[in-house]
């Protein structure tokens, strides 16, 4: 029987370091590094609008609205860059370089067929040790939906929106989005 290459595991420190001269984007979980592919036109719109329509719903306020290039430490064993986040007050990073938020309110996945049910499953675990993040929000690129869990408490709490005329609540930020601005210029069947 042939054996297979050991597998070469990262500590989160070579990860970051690696991660900073790249000229592509990676993911880290648990020593393992994961290239990041490129988006779709339909992944791409749907960032941009929730992205632009939380800033203009947050101008004056103290929150800051990234998207896709702000990594976020949800846990000591990994580093995810989320296709839009949030962070109020004062923003906490890793170190003086900036680059690394650990206090988002809100955190938005954009899914693929590569990615939901990571997204969905030991991802949104991750997120959850964030004592910080209070919405954790899915949203398909293929037809109106998207997934919001938001904590209670102690516990996360869930619900799905499927019709172009919802409007998805973000107390935690004061906002609410709707799926026509989610979806604005994707070409979605419904």
């Amino acid at each position: 029987m042939a054996s297979l290459p050991a597998q070469t595991l990262f500590t989160p420190e070579a990860y970051i370091t690696q991660e900073r001269k790249a000229l592509h984007k990676s993911e880290y979980l648990n020593g393992q590094i994961f290239a990041m592919s490129g988006a779709s036109r339909a992944h791409s719109l749907i960032t941009s609008n929730i992205s632009n329509t939380l800033y203009n719903q947050l101008v004056g306020s103290d929150c800051e609205v990234h998207s896709s290039d702000m990594r976020v430490q949800p846990s000591p064993i990994a580093y995810f860059y989320p296709d839009v986040v949030v962070a109020c007050g004062e923003p906490r990073f890793e170190d003086d370089v900036f680059d690394t938020l650990l206090n988002p309110i809100v955190s938005v996945e954009v899914l693929s067929p590569a990615t939901v049910t990571f997204d969905r499953g030991e991802k949104f675990e991750h997120y959850q040790q964030l004592t910080s993040l209070q919405d954790y929000i899915l949203v398909s690129q293929y037809g109106f939906y998207v997934e919001h869990h938001w904590r209670q408490d102690r516990q996360w709490a869930h619900t799905e929106f499927r019709a172009q005329d919802d409007v998805l609540p973000l107390t935690s930020i004061g906002c609410e989005i709707s799926l026509h601005a989610i979806y604005r210029r994707v070409n979605v069947a419904e």
